[in-house]
């Protein structure tokens, strides 16, 4: 009898049919945190739904890069990281305004919350299909973590805050205002920094790290006003950065 090598076709085979083990831990954390946001909101909690949301974040920002450094890609982890962002960044945030606010609309408020959540999967498939041919460093649309931060950052803030608590038609059509807003940024055409081409390795000025320690602290200081001021900064980056582009279009070509 023949043994088979440990780098032959049986060892290939099985290697294809396995899972690896460490990255898809990190895209589990994603599929938990958006169900635990889900959870959370069922139960009224909205401050830890938003708070469940950001930690999807973090850990769909970990998940790829532990893949890429442990060299344990796969296909497997591509479409399970896909089906777990939909979750996360897609019916979580649709849900959480939805029972924040938005069903006191009635069917307005349902379909703008199904708006959102069709957006994200809209979102995901398009990146997904575009990956091999897409600009590494800018997005199309607005990124679905983003836009999920956008939108259950607002509902932390103002539960935090405490505010309009006696004009609740205020709230609604602040949160219809958002719900719809996110939906259509993260559909649209607009180019975002993908942040992708940043090498953390190289040096920088003394001042760049100031200036990461004074976002900490004011981070620290307020948690949920600085996140959101931060992701409302970057979705405004998108109409930004294109009016940008096709101003120097336009200047080239009447040059």
């Amino acid at each position: 009898m023949s043994a088979e090598l440990p780098g032959g076709p049986e060892s290939d085979a099985r290697r294809r049919r396995g899972v690896f083990l460490l990255p898809n831990l990190f895209t589990t954390g994603v599929l938990f945190s958006g169900f635990f946001a889900i959870v959370s909101a069922i139960n009224g909690d909205f401050m830890t739904a938003a708070i469940a949301v950001y930690v999807a974040m973090v850990l769909d920002g970990l998940d790829g890069r532990v893949a890429r450094l442990t060299n344990t890609q796969s296909e497997f982890g591509a479409q399970y990281d896909s089906l777990s962002d939909l979750v996360a960044f897609g019916l979580a945030p649709a849900l959480v305004v939805y029972l924040w606010q938005l069903h006191e609309l009635g069917n307005l408020g349902w379909v703008a919350a199904f708006f959102y959540a069709t957006a994200a999967a809209l979102r995901l498939a398009r990146f997904n299909s575009r990956l091999a041919v897409a600009d590494k460093r800018f997005f199309q649309g607005l990124p679905s973590p983003a836009s999920a931060a956008f939108v259950v950052g607002t509902v932390w803030v103002i539960e935090d805050m405490g505010a309009f608590a006696e004009n609740p038609a205020v709230l609604m059509a602040l949160a219809l205002l958002v719900a719809v807003l996110a939906g259509v940024l993260m559909v649209s055409n607009l180019a975002y920094f993908s942040f992708k081409d940043m090498d953390f390795r190289h040096r920088v000025p003394f001042f760049v790290m100031l200036a990461v320690v004074g976002v900490l602290m004011l981070a620290a200081l307020d948690p949920p006003k600085v996140l959101l001021a931060g992701f409302t900064l970057y979705a405004l980056s998108g109409p930004l950065l294109t009016l940008e582009r096709w101003r120097r279009h336009r200047s080239r070509k009447s040059s």
